[in-house]
């Protein structure tokens, strides 16, 4: 904390907007501001003049005045000491921890007055009010007796009353860009204080106070908020009396204040324009300063502009909104329908700080702000009952208020309620459903903004309690839990759950440990192998359900720790060892239920097998080979899983002499006097190596052993045998231990020889497929022969085996007649097998053809007359073997057992068959020796006879076509018919051509000539084949009327008098023509004329009458019986009426309603002519349908 003497003619900047107090001047007496420095993290405490107290947060400059010109006293804590500072002319007091070195300069700390206490500790920034004030009341005079106390540890405190001042206080609140810019005006103070003022002293006072230049009488507030009331008129300016600093210092000061005394600076009244409701423009004039009495101008730059504005009045409080060197600037984010006052003061580097004078203005008025959201004042289930305030009507009263809500459907929001009122009941609502609203206010101006959109619910009912948790998972040390929603709770209520749980043997009952609106969860950091008590809660709006029913799960148990190393028991045998191991120390929670134990040989790459498996800590291991260290290790299992093999024991059991060997087995094949045996080592070698074998050999069970072999080797060769003789042998392995058992016995025989050579076969044939072969048995060459092999074929050098066995003869089947055969014989024994004898020939007989193998159907197309296949069937077939005779003839079976023979030819037609009927056919084949074996049986279906032409008729006559009809059935085949239609037409050359072919019963023919006979005839066919035609039928095309008229002219001719004129026709094919006239007067037409002439005169008209005439074109037709006419359509209708001729004004009348009538006339013939199109178009889409649905 620090205290320093501020620079002349300049406001000290201050941080966290701290109150500034200016220099006070009271007669002849020197009043020192002392600005006290605030450290980051301390805090300064002093006391108000209303008694309260204020806290000021570091960092910050606190001003204290003191009114003698002198350093006030400053009282630090134990421990501490102030030293004063002096830099660059300013003094500073620095409190800083006592050390044992003092400078001399450094003046001791005068001791406290009595009632002054060294320092005060608080805990907090609210300290309850001190017994005394620090500074007294503020004499009337104006002097100001202040006093400082400085408190500590931290923070240091000081309290201080706030003075009043007879000028004007500079309190305004600036914002970030005023204390930027103080602080640049404070840097160039500085600069130019360094330079200007060097004689200051230690102990020197200051140069000279501020002087205040006062306004008008205008209000300015001061720091804290409160307005204090300037005195009227300028403070005159007073002279500073002598004090304890140099005569020199305060000559120059003199001088500098007289100087400045001399300068004034004014700024004119700033104009408003463009105000709007949230914003005005704010613009002034460049100040102009007066010095002796002479104006000067300066430039815009060399002036920083502050402006300040007040909502509360001229005496209220000022904000500063802008400070900057613009001289217009716009003032945003104000209130609409609010008075501003607003003035400008001009700050210059040289010249004192000026005010300008007040200007007043008052924003428009705009729509109301956003009113605050709907609260709820009651609910039930069918009802919510809301309320709201009013909003800031900026100006304009607000006259209506618009409710809106979502009706509980998340949809778009639609109006509940539009009036004055500020509360609205919602009724007949669903319970338990939420429902958003939002509120706007609307004003003579317009409709504010919705307000936030708040979300409320009707009332509901508790839920049913839900259903007990279900164990979905469990661990060991944790549980996963699941549920499902109460039953016949509502579908949109939002649910959340409760789930409470007691430990078993806790004693602290159910505690909560899940909250929320899951239907899962899961508990961890249980413990293992333990029973929890569960039980479940319901929440929702409107309160808990019950509880679920009480369930009970488990966690798992944890798997068993490793049991102890298995040791041996007793003495270690061959073939057994006993073992035994402790329980693991740590079962997991469980009890042990099983012990495994597992042994694997100790050599490399042993499988570990399992050799026990039970409840006992003991186990005999047999069955072990002797001389062999095994591998021991036990595991356990329980509840929680099974456990880690626990460590390997090794065991090696004692040796013993080998076991037998395997029999002694033949190396290659027996030689008749030599064969070579090989053996193995035995299976067991008793737990030492093998160090020899003894090979023994006997020519019969009655002889003694004879020793061939002894020594290391595994394999010998036996010489000086006789040939096929049986000897036997056996085998006896030895280690360290001594010589094992003897193995089983082995004999082997001497290699006998291979048979003789067979001599030729004898071959008899039984039939021509059948042939009998014999022969005779060769030398066995002291082996007995154990089969006869027999190669047959039809060519010498390519014969196989047909036969094996031990007979001497072989029947020989399924041989094909006048074919030509070779054989040969060749014997087999052990030894091998002998050469082949000599080749026998032999020929069969000729016989009875073969069976024909290819039988199939000729179609149409493969025939070149085809035949009627109602009746008749083509077949065709391939040729067989005819056996060593000729083939002669075929026989044909078909029907009921039908036969007809054939020649040689392989294709035949069967003739004189049912229509639609199925066959089957066979054929054999003949030559002299009779007949073969039928082939397979081929089935054949006639086709049915073809249909009768159907009977023509013509069932619509008309001009220029005509519908014809035959048979019965529908007129457009909707589903396939296999019986199709020919109708065929005579052209003028005197042929019949095609119009139409196809399944349906009726055709149009169209593009005909009138009056004109044509000639038709039909045919019908399907699958079996075209039917015959039809008799030829005539028809005729009857006379076409005339064609229609164009409207006929009416000329008044006279008064009453008109001629009606008509176009002609010519007449038709010799026809003559006539024509009929109708004339209407009101509605019905009446026939006036008919006759062959093409015009009309009408006499008698009546006068002012419209009249409508149509005529229409008749044909007579001479040469039919009473000679018939023909009308064709009436024509348009002439809409004419009788006018009186008068003489001037009457005719220009008549010359009006004329040209009415023209008028009239034309628009019942566009009225016309418009339906006359419509039918037109309508007659052409049915002629399309009908063409297309009907008779396609």
């Amino acid at each position: 904390m620090m205290a320093e003497q501020p620079p002349p003619l300049e406001a000290t900047p201050l941080l966290n907007e701290v109150p500034l107090l200016p220099h006070m001047v009271n007669g002849d007496s020197i009043q020192q501001v002392i600005l006290v420095q605030v450290n980051p993290g301390e805090t300064f405490t002093i006391t108000t003049e209303d008694g309260h107290i204020q806290c000021i947060q570091g960092p910050a400059h606190v001003p204290m005045m003191s009114p003698n010109g002198s350093m006030p006293p400053i009282f630090v804590p134990p421990g501490y000491v102030s030293q004063v500072v002096e830099e660059n002319g300013v003094r500073r007091v620095v409190v800083v921890p006592h050390s044992g070195e003092f400078h001399p300069s450094m003046h001791p700390p005068p001791p406290p007055p009595p009632h002054v206490p060294h320092y005060m500790h608080h805990p907090h920034a609210l300290l309850p009010p001190p017994p005394h004030p620090v500074f007294p009341t503020v004499p009337g005079t104006g002097e100001l007796p202040p006093q400082f106390m400085h408190q500590h540890p931290p923070p240091h405190v000081f309290q201080e009353q706030e003075p009043r001042s007879h000028g004007r206080t500079n309190f305004i609140q600036r914002d970030e860009r005023s204390l930027k810019m103080q602080e640049h005006l404070k840097k160039r103070l500085k600069d130019r204080q360094a330079s200007g003022h060097t004689n200051n002293k230690l102990n020197s006072p200051p140069s000279s106070p501020h002087k205040v230049l006062n306004s008008s009488s205008a209000t300015i507030p001061n720091g804290n908020g409160k307005g204090q009331q300037g005195a009227v008129g300028a403070l005159k300016q007073k002279q500073i009396g002598k004090t304890k600093g140099s005569p020199e210092a305060e000559m120059g000061e003199s001088d500098t204040e007289s100087r400045k005394c001399d300068t004034h600076l004014s700024i004119g009244k700033p104009v408003v324009s463009d105000i709007q409701a949230r914003s005005a423009v704010l613009s002034w004039n460049l100040p102009v300063s007066s010095q002796n009495g002479e104006s000067h101008s300066h430039s815009p730059a060399a002036f920083t502009f502050e402006v300040a504005i007040s909502n509360s009045g001229k005496n209220g409080k000022f904000k500063s909104v802008y400070v900057g060197e613009e001289l217009t600037i716009t003032l945003p984010d104000l209130r609409p329908a609010t008075d501003y006052h607003a003035r400008v003061s001009a700050t210059s580097s040289s010249i004192k700080e000026t005010i300008s004078e007040l200007v007043s203005f008052t924003t428009e008025s705009c729509e109301p702000d956003c009113p605050a959201a709907p609260k709820l004042i009651n609910r039930t289930k069918n009802s919510l009952s809301l309320q709201w305030k009013s909003s800031n009507d900026n100006g304009s009263k607000i006259t209506n208020f618009l409710l809106e809500w979502d009706e509980g459907k998340n949809g778009p929001f639609k109006e509940c309620y539009y009036g004055h009122l500020k509360q609205y009941k919602l009724t007949r609502l669903t319970p338990s459903t939420r429902y958003s609203l939002r509120l706007a206010a609307k004003n003579d101006i317009g409709m504010s903004g919705f307000s936030e959109t708040v979300t409320f619910g009707t009332a509901g009912v508790v839920p049913p309690a839900p259903a007990p948790p279900t164990l979905l998972e469990a661990g060991v040390t944790w549980m996963a839990l699941g549920w499902s929603p109460p039953a016949g709770g509502a579908l949109d209520d939002s649910l959340t759950y409760s789930l409470d749980m007691e430990e078993e043997g806790s004693g602290y009952g159910f505690q909560p440990q899940y909250n929320g609106d899951e239907l899962s969860c899961t508990l961890r950091n249980l413990r293992r192998s333990t029973s929890y008590k569960f039980r479940l809660f319901a929440y929702n709006s409107e309160g808990k359900s019950s509880p679920s029913e009480v369930v009970e799960h488990s966690t798992k148990p944890d798997r068993p720790g490793a049991p102890s190393k298995p040791i041996v028991k007793g003495k270690i045998h061959p073939h057994s060892v006993r073992v035994t191991w402790e329980p693991p120390k740590d079962n997991g929670g469980s009890d042990i239920s099983k012990y495994f134990l597992e042994i694997s040989e100790a050599s490399a790459g042993g499988r570990w097998e399992p050799i026990y498996s039970g409840a006992q800590r003991e186990h005999v291991c047999d069955h072990l080979r002797p001389g062999t260290s095994y591998r021991l290790r036990v595991s356990c299992a329980s509840q929680g899983g099974d456990s880690q093999a626990s460590d390997v024991t090794t065991v090696t059991t004692a040796a013993v002499p080998p076991g037998p060997c395997p029999a002694p087995a033949l190396v290659g094949k027996a030689k008749p006097k030599e064969i070579t045996l090989q053996w193995g080592p035995p299976a067991v070698d008793g737990g030492s190596e093998i160090t020899e074998y003894v090979l023994e050999m006997a020519s019969s069970e009655q002889d003694e052993h004879r020793v061939l072999y002894q020594g290391p080797a595994a394999e010998f060769g036996v010489t000086n045998l006789l040939p096929g003789r049986t000897y036997s042998f056996w085998l006896r392995a030895g280690n360290k231990v001594g010589f094992g058992p003897h193995s089983e016995k082995a004999e082997f025989c001497t290699a006998p020889g291979p048979p003789e050579q067979c001599c030729k076969p004898l071959i008899t044939c039984k039939s021509a497929t059948c042939a009998v072969v014999s022969w005779e048995s060769p030398a066995c060459n002291g082996a007995e022969i154990t089969e006869y092999r027999l190669d047959w074929g039809q060519v010498e050098g390519s014969m196989h085996i047909i036969y094996t066995g031990p007979c001497l003869s072989y029947e020989v089947k399924g041989l094909t007649p006048a074919t030509t055969y070779y054989c040969r014989v060749q014997a087999v024994n052990v030894a091998g097998v002998g050469l082949f004898g000599d080749t026998g020939v032999v020929t069969t007989p000729p016989s009875v053809p073969a069976a024909v193998a290819v039988l199939h159907l000729l179609e149409e197309d493969q025939m070149e007359i085809p035949p009627p296949f109602s009746t008749c069937l083509a077949i065709q077939w391939e040729e067989p073997c005819c056996h060593g005779a000729e083939i002669t003839g075929y026989n044909i079976e078909y029907g009921e057992k039908q036969l007809v023979t054939v020649g040689r030819n392989t294709t035949h037609v069967l003739e004189n068959l049912l229509p639609d009927t199925l066959y089957r056919i066979r054929v054999q084949a003949i030559n002299s020796f009779g007949v073969g074996p039928f082939s397979h049986s081929m089935k054949a279906k006639t086709k049915p006879l073809p249909p009768d032409p159907p009977h023509l008729e013509c069932v619509v006559f008309s001009y220029q076509s005509l519908k014809l009809k035959w048979g019965e059935g529908p007129s457009r085949a909707l589903i396939p018919n296999p019986t199709q239609f020919n109708l065929q037409m005579e052209d003028r050359f005197g042929r019949f051509v095609t119009v139409y072919n196809g399944p349906c019963h009726t055709y149009k023919v169209q593009r005909l000539s009138e009056s004109t006979t044509y000639h038709f005839r039909i045919q019908a066919y399907n699958d079996a084949g075209e039917g015959a035609f039809s008799e030829v039928c005539a028809f005729t095309t009857t006379k076409s009327p005339p064609a229609p008229l164009k409207a006929p002219k009416a000329i008044q001719l006279e008064e009453n008098t008109f001629e009606i004129t008509w176009e002609p026709l010519q007449p038709m094919k010799g026809d003559s023509i006539v024509y009929i006239l109708q004339l209407a007067a009101g509605r019905e037409f009446d026939q006036v004329y008919k006759g062959p002439e093409p015009w009309f005169r009408l006499p008698a008209a009546q006068v002012s009458c419209e009249y409508r005439a149509r005529v229409c074109a008749g044909r007579q037709c001479h040469d039919l019986p009473g000679c018939p006419e023909l009308y064709g359509p009436y024509s348009p209708s002439t809409v004419f009426c009788c006018q009186r001729r008068e003489p001037g004004p009457a005719a220009a009348a008549g010359g009006t309603e004329l040209a009415q009538s023209g008028k009239r006339l034309r628009e019942e013939r566009a009225i016309a002519i418009a339906l006359l199109c419509g039918f037109a178009v309508v007659a052409i889409l049915f002629a399309v349908v009908i063409q297309y649905f009907v008779i396609k």
